[in-house]
């Protein structure tokens, strides 16, 4: 029996592994190896259906990864064919195929090795190249998917989630499976087939061996899924503890003239190092976990291979199986059970994956508001009805009742205090919110009718806070638009009153402003931001604030610009400033979310009221007054 087995062994061994490591592999035995119980869409298979456009991919790199270690597990085979060569010289299994003379046999088992090993390299780079490849065009993806659908978002949705956070998704999270799809894939792939092949082997050559050195592998398997059930949870909390930690670092940088003007660097640095130590508990907690489960796998590796070596051994004693086999089985055995160690690796990098695959997809199906598909008129001649219109935030109210009309090419102004809810209307306007009741009409059609994009489009916005990108002047102020026009941009600067700091630059409107502008001073980038609008040639030109962070002489420019851009166009002002509105054809008081007064400058001062006070309070005439007395 010993020597039947001795001379087939090899063969045997060869063809049973390939059959079965060259029979397809289902993308779901990973999900199946490495999660208990999942729910139908788990993380995994999320990520594999979006993975979906890239299944030729995903397909080519498993077969790598199972030829790579159909050769890798080769050479224990080799080992055993060699000492066969060895002890039983004329006898053995090559020589029964032709190959009498032992060193002939010997010649061609380096032959046969220096092919094994060249083909385990060459399929070790093809899987390398595939899965990095794949981890990359993934990560790209998945990256510009998730920013895609913030865009789509309403801007309350950033506000709400902290900008810190979704840095945090869009970078680590996405980074973070990029990783497990560089190395943990092929790892799991791997780690299964060597399973297979080396159980087909040992199955070939003794049956019994056999069962003795695949008992430890589902107490393997159970304590990886029982370790990763509770690695799982403090993965998640690892990933909201980054969020929180980039969300404080972001905001920091964002202010961090504010914190050194009121020397708070070390307020500051207390703060940071509590969101730090949040983090580096969270991991602490998963560190500790994870890094139990290697000692466990090798306490019942080491129960396999004294399996292996003490009945292995007492059978070639009888002479139940031949040197040769009982060689092989002895390396073999390293080769089923050590790469289980990796566990702990690939469970520790699957469940930060998984978990970062939860927050990414997660942000992937926050609902996107209802979007009209009509688009804006060409021909709209920019006249606006704010009709009954109600908003609350969070149940409390912020618009009531809201009612007033802006006639095309006119110039209507909201003034009141803080909170009065006149931002709010605007973001009605540009349908960042939508009115809980109540309608706005664009020449008498509810701009709810129509795609926010072509409504946007004719709307040129300037907002307090002038957002510049990090790109030159020319850049900013053609934003938007893939093929800017040179002549519409100087146009554009002239009439906002940039183009005589600009020419003073050294790179003129190819100069580069900075993150957000900050190579330039607040009026100059408010400028800038008028001349944006200008470029965009509106019809209807909104204006929230836009003057309230400048200086007199910077104000009186925008105002000159302002006087000759909204000729002819639909224009609505957001103003504390009231010197900055009082050429406005109608002005609207607004008070807590209502209109309280509407009339022009010269007849509200002279109604006394509300707008009076505000004037008499911005001009001094109401200390004048008082000094009188």
């Amino acid at each position: 029996m010993s020597t039947s087995v001795e001379r087939k062994f090899a063969l045997e061994c060869i063809s049973i592994s390939l059959a079965a490591l060259l029979a397809p592999v289902p993308l779901d035995a990973v999900d199946q190896m490495t999660s208990t119980a999942a729910p139908i869409r788990s993380p995994l298979s999320r990520l594999l259906t979006f993975a979906r456009p890239y299944r030729a991919d995903v397909v080519w790199a498993t077969t790598y990864s199972v030829l790579n270690k159909f050769f890798d597990v080769l050479p224990e085979l080799l080992i055993g064919v060699a000492v066969d060569v060895v002890v039983n010289r004329k006898d053995s299994f090559l020589a029964k195929q032709g190959l009498v003379e032992p060193t002939h046999q010997l010649y061609a088992l380096v032959v046969l090795t220096i092919v094994v090993w060249i083909s385990e390299s060459f399929f070790e780079y093809r899987y390398a190249v595939k899965w990095r490849g794949l981890a990359q065009n993934l990560q790209h993806q998945l990256r510009q998917a998730a920013y895609t659908h913030i865009q789509r978002l309403p801007p309350s949705y950033i506000e709400r989630e902290r900008s810190g956070r979704l840095m945090a998704v869009l970078n680590e999270d996405v980074n973070q499976i990029e990783r497990f799809l560089n190395t943990g894939a092929n790892d799991l792939i791997q780690v299964f087939c060597s399973s297979l092949m080396v159980g087909a082997v040992f199955f070939v050559i003794t049956a019994k061996l056999a069962v003795l050195a695949l008992v430890p592998i589902p107490l393997i398997l159970y304590g990886a899924f029982w370790f990763q059930r509770r690695l799982a949870p403090r993965y998640s909390a690892v990933r909201e503890a980054a969020g929180t930690l980039s969300a404080r670092l972001n905001n920091n940088l964002y202010g961090m003239a504010t914190i050194q003007a009121y020397t708070a660097e070390a307020f500051e640095a207390e703060h940071l190092r509590d969101a730090s130590e949040r983090f580096r508990a969270k991991n602490d907690d998963a560190i500790r976990f994870s890094a139990a489960i290697t000692p466990v796998i090798r306490m019942a590796i080491l129960a396999g291979f004294v399996a292996t070596l003490l009945y292995g051994g007492l059978l070639a004693l009888r002479g139940e199986i031949g040197v040769g086999s009982y060689s092989a089985l002895v390396y073999l055995t390293q080769r089923l059970l050590w790469p289980l160690t990796r566990l702990a690796d690939m469970t520790d990098l699957y469940n930060r994956a998984m978990a970062s695959v939860s927050r990414v997809m997660a942000l992937l199906d926050e609902p996107l508001p209802a979007r009209a598909s009509q688009p804006l008129p060409s021909d709209a001649i920019a006249t606006l009805t704010f009709d009954r219109v109600h908003l609350s935030y969070e149940g409390r109210p912020a618009l009531s009742d809201v009612s007033f009309t802006v006639p095309a090419g006119s110039t209507v102004a909201l003034v009141g205090a803080t909170g009065g809810g006149k931002s709010s209307l605007l973001k009605l306007l540009m349908r960042f919110l939508d009115a809980d009741s109540g309608r706005i009409l664009l020449d008498g059609t509810d701009i709810a009718r129509y795609d926010p994009a072509s409504l946007r489009k004719r709307i040129g916005y300037v907002s307090q806070d002038a957002y510049l990108t990090d790109g030159t002047i020319a850049d900013n102020i053609a934003y938007g638009d893939r093929a800017p026009n040179r002549d519409r941009v100087l146009d554009a600067a002239r009439a906002a009153e940039v183009h005589a700091f600009v020419a003073d630059l050294p790179d003129g409107y190819d100069s580069v402003v900075g993150e957000r502008g900050t190579s330039l001073s607040g009026g100059q980038r408010q400028r800038i931001a008028l001349a944006r609008a200008f470029y965009r040639d509106p019809s209807i030109l909104v204006l929230d604030e836009a003057t309230s962070a400048v200086d007199n002489e910077t104000e009186a420019s925008i105002q000159r610009s302002l006087a000759l851009a909204s000729r002819g166009r639909t224009t609505l002002v957001v103003a504390h400033r009231l010197s900055t509105v009082r050429h406005a054809d109608m002005i609207h008081v607004m008070e807590f979310g209502r209109v309280v007064e509407s009339g022009t400058h010269d007849a509200l001062v002279a109604a006394g009221g509300v707008y009076a006070s505000l004037w008499r309070l911005q001009t001094g005439e109401l200390q004048a007054v008082d000094a009188g007395r």
